[in-house]
């Protein structure tokens, strides 16, 4: 379903300047100067309308996050609910993941979650699932070894998918579960789509990837 536009949507993101990174590329190396402390940086890929990030904000101070979502009418919504909650914690930028590498060094990033990504359903269309191996050769160039990538969709064949997918790019996998909500795990923020999809009887699949660092034998 196509968003519809946000009334006032320029105006709205312009009164949330203040959390919100419009030129990314300058701060690539330094991001503790954006913050003002050497806090751990952790990103969401596809924050939606924000619940997760600041969610995540509030229950964890310590942390720095940055929140990146390419569409200006749903960003709009996230960022409005972390000045609404006055969090210093989390800014936000409308970005492609694919330009990742662009914005952030080697280790400058801790964590990454993807909720409830695109599934991509077709074939032809895996090459942009977030969790396909030119996004994750990605993702380790902003990450170090052991860092961690958490992963939380609805769509049991993207799960599938990104199962094989980290294993082969040399992540290994913990805290796999195909019934988040009923498997005992600790700590989950839901987000506007979780909650969807709870509200439907449906199952949450979950899991962590550790990244191991690069494997000299991978296929480019």
């Amino acid at each position: 379903m196509r968003m519809r536009k946000k009334k006032n949507c320029a105006a709205r993101i312009e009164r949330c300047g203040d959390i919100r990174i419009t030129e990314p590329e300058q701060y690539k190396g330094r991001w503790h100067e954006v913050f003002g402390n050497d806090n751990p940086i952790h990103i969401e890929i596809g924050c939606g309308k924000g619940a997760f990030i600041t969610g995540m904000a509030q229950l964890h101070p310590d942390i720095n996050f940055i929140a990146i979502e390419k569409v200006e009418d749903v960003i709009v919504m996230a960022m409005e609910k972390a000045v609404a909650n006055e969090l210093t914690n989390v800014r936000f930028m409308d970005m492609d993941a694919e330009k990742i590498e662009d914005f952030f060094e080697k280790g400058e990033i801790c964590r990454i979650y993807l909720n409830f990504s695109d599934p991509w359903k077709k074939n032809k269309q895996a090459k942009r699932r977030l969790t396909h191996k030119n996004f994750l050769d990605r993702y380790k160039n902003v990450l170090n070894n052991g860092d961690y990538i958490w992963f939380k969709t609805d769509n049991m064949k993207l799960f599938e998918f990104s199962l094989n997918s980290f294993t082969q790019e040399n992540f290994k996998l913990e805290n796999i579960t195909l019934d988040l909500h009923n498997s005992g795990f600790t700590g989950n923020v839901i987000t506007e789509y979780e909650q969807r999809f709870l509200d439907l009887g449906q199952p949450i699949y979950r899991l962590e990837a550790v990244y191991l660092g690069w494997n000299d034998n991978r296929k480019e």
